[in-house]
């Protein structure tokens, strides 16, 4: 499958099995939320060894008295962007990853059912920053299980890109090709894609196929709302 080269597929085996658990139906609520985050993680470490980079910190002191150089990342200013509702349930893998917390951003986009375009329905980016850029991550992390039609990727990476960030981490647990091409091609000298696996196709309602189905009713017990 050809693929952009600032899209990465992890080859990880143990990430490979959990896809494959998660696109089981019989995959209870409880399970799923585990599975994502086991993915989250796994994915988030294979994607931020790449888009971090370690500094020495300020001089500290080991239990038994030595003094050691400590090690703290580039860029310092990052955050989480979780695409509601399914992104939240990445959210807490990523802040274990990093060696800090840091702030969490949530976008609100959904697909219009007939034309299964984007539409923003909430913004909690800081917009009020009484100096331009103040508070604006160098470095944005996207999170959103499911990349089908790739709309709600690509807008939220143009939204990132007008508030100023100077790059985007987008973590997915799974894509569909088309879609993930789309995204990719949307300011792709500052983006990259990081994904657990590749569907070929889209349903005619613009599901994966076969995909894992609707991970934000899978997370919050909403299937048949």
């Amino acid at each position: 499958m050809s693929l952009p080269s600032n899209v990465h597929v992890s080859k990880h085996p143990c990430l490979m099995a959990k896809l494959s658990r998660l696109r089981s139906k019989g995959t209870e609520s409880r399970e799923v939320k585990s599975l994502i985050n086991d993915i989250a993680l796994i994915l988030g470490c294979e994607a931020l060894g790449s888009a971090l980079t370690p500094v020495d910190g300020p001089k500290g002191e080991t239990p038994i008295g030595y003094e050691y150089t400590t090690t703290t990342v580039r860029p310092e200013a990052l955050s989480i962007v979780p695409i509601l509702r399914s992104g939240l349930g990445m959210v807490e893998a990523i802040q274990t990853l990093l060696p800090e917390p840091v702030p969490v951003h949530h976008l609100g986009l959904y697909r219009e059912p007939s034309t299964l375009e984007p539409v923003e329905y909430y913004n909690n980016l800081p917009q009020h920053a009484s100096e331009p850029g103040k508070n604006v991550s160098s470095l944005a992390i996207i999170v959103d299980p499911v990349i089908a039609t790739g709309g709600t990727c690509q807008a939220a990476i143009q939204t990132l890109k007008e508030w100023g960030v100077k790059k985007i981490v987008v973590l997915s647990v799974i894509a569909a090709a088309d879609g993930v091409r789309r995204a990719a091609e949307e300011w792709s000298e500052a983006v990259e894609i990081w994904v657990a696996g590749v569907d070929a196709e889209l349903t005619s309602n613009g599901m994966l196929k076969p995909g894992v189905g609707d991970v934000g009713d899978r997370l919050f017990l909403t299937i048949g709302k």
